[in-house]
């Protein structure tokens, strides 16, 4: 694109002043940038070709109580309710209890994938018999994880096609998300095959599905704690059980069960500091691993207690990468107030499935607007220009109307005025 030519090498000014030039923004729109960009050095230090900052807004989920002890969870979302569902599913789960969450194990997972390969048994068995050395090898590609009690634990390898061998390689990361560790690793191994086997290589990668690093979360609630409205807790817990076994069978409703309860996963993710995209990729992988895609979480009755459980592969860190360096991840760890990323991890699994009830018990009473539509009659009036002290009155009006769209707001808004 003229004007953009080697954009990257240009300073934060600069970049700002193409804009300007090449008539994409007028100045001032792009003295809005400038506002917002409150640190432009950190944002330069992160990513390419910076800008400016986008925010989002965080807010704490309360109510969540895991093995015994309760937790803050800052949460960055722009979504109207997720934050007052989290804290509503985690408070019903508070009064009987909490939660109970386990590590089942803490290890990360990489390829490096064989083309060309001519003859996969032989290939398989150079693994097979070369396993300690190549584990030897990643090891001392990272000698400073190996000091710290982790490093390279296990090598499988599978047949992907005829020409295609994945040598997967398993890695206690400690405290780190593992990511640049564990492709710097894979690429140490990748070298040794090549030279030892004269064997051509595709890529050496990490991969999101982490089932080696799986978490999981459950409750127990008594049916008679459920009752609503009228409505008899032997019935909620029924019809919760029913829904969760409708997301089991259809994948059109799974997606949208599985949406919910990343909603509070992914919200709590960012606010870590932690790769909220590498964990979605690899819950939906997991959703799908018998072969069709299923809800992640599941509820059933037995007896008069209603149980949830959530298994999720979930592998965050407390340390490294923009957990580090943007200042307020630090502050978002001390509400937290969590030691290790395998107690951060049971946190989080435990806000999924906190959200995933909220959503689900909504779903199946009330229906799920009544509680989203405050929040998102208050967002209405503000898109049509309401002030701080005309916004109760335009969500009001609209209520008592039952109106829902920026037409009717605006009218409201200006007989508003007028009187």
């Amino acid at each position: 694109m003229d004007g953009f030519e080697k954009y990257y090498r240009k300073n934060w000014e600069q970049r700002l002043e193409v804009l300007i030039k090449q008539a994409k923004l007028n100045k001032q729109q792009v003295e809005l940038l400038k506002i917002n960009a409150q640190d432009p050095n950190l944002g330069e230090t992160m990513i390419e070709n910076f800008i400016t900052q986008y925010s989002l807004p965080e807010g704490l989920a309360l109510n969540l109580v895991v093995n015994d002890k309760e937790y803050l969870v800052p949460m960055v979302t722009e979504e109207p309710s997720v934050i007052a569902a989290a804290s509503h599913g985690a408070g019903i789960v508070k009064r009987v209890g909490g939660f109970r969450a386990k590590i089942h194990e803490r290890l990360m997972l990489g390829q490096v994938v064989c083309e060309n390969v001519s003859d996969a048994v032989a290939l398989q068995t150079y693994f097979k018999e070369n396993e300690s050395s190549l584990l030897d090898c990643a090891n001392q590609a990272h000698p400073s994880i190996v000091k710290r009690g982790g490093g390279a634990r296990w090598l499988r390898s599978r047949v992907l096609a005829a020409d295609l061998v994945s040598l997967d390689l398993a890695v206690d990361v400690q405290e780190a998300m593992g990511a640049n560790m564990l492709n710097t690793m894979l690429e140490a191994v990748a070298q040794k095959i090549i030279s030892e086997c004269n064997q051509d290589i595709l890529m050496s990668i990490l991969s999101n599905y982490a089932t080696e690093c799986l978490v999981s979360a459950t409750c127990q609630i008594p049916v008679n704690a459920l009752a609503k409205n009228g409505i008899s807790g032997e019935k909620i817990a029924a019809k919760l059980a029913q829904a969760s076994r409708l997301a089991q069978l259809d994948p059109y409703r799974a997606a949208t069960h599985n949406k919910g309860i990343m909603n509070g996963i992914d919200a709590a993710v960012l606010a870590s500091g932690n790769d909220w995209r590498a964990i979605e990729a690899g819950a939906h992988a997991y959703a799908a691993k018998d072969g069709q895609y299923r809800g992640l979480s599941q509820w059933y009755v037995e007896g008069e207690v209603l149980k949830g459980e959530l298994t999720l592969p979930l592998p965050l860190g407390s340390v490294g990468g923009s957990i580090s360096i943007v200042p307020l991840v630090k502050v978002n760890h001390d509400l937290l107030n969590f030691k290790g990323a395998k107690e951060l991890e049971t946190v989080i699994v435990s806000l999924g499935l906190a959200q995933n009830l909220a959503a689900l018990y909504a779903l199946v009473t009330e229906g799920i607007q009544k509680g989203h539509m405050s929040l998102q009659l208050k967002s209405l009036a503000v898109s049509v220009g309401a002030k701080d002290t005309e916004i109760a009155q335009v969500v009001q009006l609209l209520k008592q109307q039952g109106l829902r769209d920026s037409k009717s707001a605006k009218e409201i808004l200006k007989q508003l005025r007028k009187e």
